[in-house]
């Protein structure tokens, strides 16, 4: 874990070209209503693609529920890593495909967002670099909180759902697991095992209760399943859709495993930061975990509403992150998410019969939020000290609590670190004015 992060934003031209092509294609699919990144949007996709909603009114609602993403998490994380994220790319195209007002500007929108994150975060990146107080220098302070208190969010899954005690077996595990990790194996990302435990106990707790429960179900009263399920025609409408486009979706998953495997991008919080250590091995293991959280939410919402995800069930990230060459990604994310396409179906049946398993990743997302949120905000509390010391607390801290008191006009998630670079700027200001002085040494 001592690898220092390697910081940095600038691209080659291939990678310019690659995150603007890839920007312009989602945004395409969104305007298409064939796909979009954001989970709490694509429910009212149903609405858009039958015409009972506007494409302004639609594109309202996604922007709603994206800026704070973008601008309070996406652009710091960027900033402070040197790495992409999907909140600072494919948010912005979901808002900018589906207002669209015609198919053949979609596309162009999308570019031009990818050019302005490739061409201006550079220079955005240089001149914080420059100032007095250099924010984004301290906002490295939130990689360690996010690397470890990540690490608990299996124990959490499991004592959410199945209660105290297997909570804390899973809990003990993890903890031991890291504490053997550190002084075994010090080069190996410690959160990396006691995880891998943690999903593998959660899954097993999951799938014991889904066998219990078959073995003492009542026998199904004959003919039972001869009435037509509504549910059932409206998944297999959307799974109909879905794959009457596939060659979009190949396209897509070969874009989005080849921006992962370029190593310009990282598809989570904990994820961007590995990234940026070089430890990649350890990034595809985190990312291949959220999987398990994500998927039955994305397979059913994609069902419902005939809209996919823009990473798809986000396996292309860790598969990308460990492939050899571009050319190798682009084939084997086309291959992936054609699979996921055609088993969309399947899914959705599978899903049905195993209610502990869909439910735990429910607990899992839920578990997630949990973590990041405190080492977030313990990690910009951090990012505030290291830059202004009691003053950086007291501003950073202060424009957290005002967001809550104000009833969240900036995501949790988001707004920490939001609350970080607007302090950064108040610190800068104070300096220029004579009232306040640099922390002695700067950012670690």
């Amino acid at each position: 874990m001592g690898t220092a992060l390697a910081v940095g934003l600038d691209f080659s031209p291939a990678q310019k070209l690659l995150v603007v092509g890839v920007c312009a294609l989602t945004a395409g699919a969104a305007h298409m209503a064939l796909a979009v990144f954001n989970d709490g949007v694509r429910p009212f996709m149903l609405d858009f693609i039958h015409g009972r909603a506007t494409r302004n009114a639609t594109g309202a609602v996604s922007f709603g529920l994206s800026a704070g993403f973008v601008f309070g998490l996406g652009a710091p994380m960027a900033l402070s890593t040197g790495v992409l994220n999907p909140w600072l790319l494919f948010l912005p195209t979901d808002v900018l495909g589906i207002l669209a007002p015609r198919r053949w500007l979609a596309p162009l929108f999308g570019a031009a967002w990818g050019a302005v994150v490739v061409y201006g975060l550079g220079g955005a990146n240089e001149l914080a670099h420059g100032l007095p107080v250099d924010f984004l220098t301290a906002m490295r302070q939130m990689s360690t909180p996010i690397l470890f208190l990540f690490a608990l969010f299996p124990a959490l899954a499991v004592t959410k759902q199945f209660g105290r005690l297997r909570g804390a077996l899973t809990g003990a595990v993890t903890l031991g697991l890291v504490v053997l990790t550190m002084r075994v194996w010090p080069g190996v990302f410690a959160g990396a095992p006691a995880m891998a435990a943690g999903v593998l106990m959660l899954i097993g707790f999951a799938v014991a209760a889904d066998v219990r429960a078959a073995r003492t179900a009542a026998p199904t009263t004959a003919g039972a399943g001869d009435a037509e399920d509504p549910m059932a025609s409206l998944f297999s409408a959307g799974a109909a859709r879905l794959r009457r486009h596939l060659p979009l979706f190949m396209a897509l998953g070969a874009g989005v495993c080849v921006l992962a495997q370029m190593k310009v991008f990282g598809g989570g919080e904990a994820t961007s930061f590995l990234i940026a250590k070089g430890q990649y091995a350890e990034a595809a293991q985190v990312d291949f975990y959220r999987v398990f959280g994500f998927l039955p939410l994305i397979a059913t919402t994609a069902l419902a509403s005939g809209a996919y995800g823009i990473a798809g069930f986000t396996l292309v990230y860790p598969i990308g992150y460990l492939l050899p060459n571009p050319f190798a990604a682009a084939a084997v994310g086309a291959l992936v998410f054609a699979l996921e396409v055609l088993a969309l179906s399947s899914i959705g049946r599978a899903l049905g019969r195993l209610p502990s398993v869909r439910d735990c990743s429910e607990h899992l997302r839920a578990a997630i939020g949990d973590a990041l949120g405190l080492a977030i905000l313990f990690g910009s509390l951090m990012a505030a000290n290291a830059m202004g010391g009691g003053l950086g607390i007291l501003i950073c801290g202060g424009l957290y609590l005002l967001n809550e008191a104000m009833g969240r006009p900036v995501v949790r998630m988001a707004a920490a670190p939001a609350a970080v670079l607007v302090g950064g700027v108040a610190l800068n200001g104070l300096y220029w004015l004579g009232l306040f002085t640099p922390v002695a040494g700067g950012p670690a």
